[in-house]
């Protein structure tokens, strides 16, 4: 397990990645729109009802399109999307972690929070996405932190690349750094275990990924307890 794995959003300082060295990483994981910010990217993932017309218009023999039929599978086998949270930035990172099994997974442009006035994405203002009122979203930073946890369970570090306010827990790095950075220093598997298990007795189950198709047997506040418990166990560790 050796790959560094960026993934890149939309959020106003995307482009702060135009400059990075392509040595720095192995992955280049770009969300929506955000392939327009470098033509090196690998992996192109977005839900199913991104627009065609914002599709790159091609795509080297090296570049991959990653799609919901890809992510939705790798987001069951760490708990599914209700739980994981439903946004491109946190449905990307469980694919990754998948796929990829890497020891670094870097963000960049996905703090998630979204300003009143000015830029809300690198090109212009968009729809924030993650904001939507969405049972999985309840609390972005308790997803944050199960992704955290997750990860170090499976002795990948999240770093958040961005200097700017971020939904994010994670501890922050320079692009520069990726190459150096080690495995967690607590890998909580006990701890996520615990917590996936009392994901699993809600019985909440949407192998499709449309969680939305279940809702009337879905409690929001037991979704709301579940948040708490990783947030919890991300402040313990």
């Amino acid at each position: 397990m050796q790959d560094v794995v960026v993934i890149l959003g939309s959020g106003p300082n995307a482009t702060e990645a135009q400059g990075w060295s392509r040595d720095m990483f192995d992955h280049l994981v770009v969300l929506n729109n955000a392939w327009r910010i470098r033509s090196d990217w690998s992996h192109f993932i977005h839900p199913e009802d991104f627009p065609e017309e914002r599709h790159p218009p091609s795509q080297t023999s090296a570049q991959t399109e990653v799609t919901y039929r890809d992510y939705v599978p790798q987001n069951n086998a760490f708990g599914g999307v209700l739980f994981a949270g439903g946004t491109m930035a946190l449905s990307a990172a469980y694919w990754a972690l998948g796929a990829f099994k890497p020891k670094v997974l870097a963000f960049i442009g996905c703090d998630m929070v979204y300003p009143t006035v000015g830029h809300t994405h690198f090109y212009g203002t968009g729809a924030a996405d993650p904001l939507r009122e969405d049972v999985s979203l309840q609390s972005l930073e308790a997803k944050a932190a199960r992704l955290g946890l997750i990860a170090a369970a499976h002795g990948c570090n999240c770093v958040n690349l961005s200097r700017l306010e971020s939904v994010l827990p994670f501890e922050r790095f320079h692009s520069a750094q990726l190459r150096d950075l080690s495995a967690p220093v607590v890998q909580p598997v006990f701890l996520v275990n615990k917590i996936r298990q009392a994901e699993s007795a809600l019985g909440y189950d949407a192998p499709s990924g449309r969680y939305w198709e279940i809702l009337d047997q879905i409690d929001s506040d037991k979704i709301a307890q579940i948040d708490q418990m990783w947030l919890q166990a991300y402040a313990a560790t």
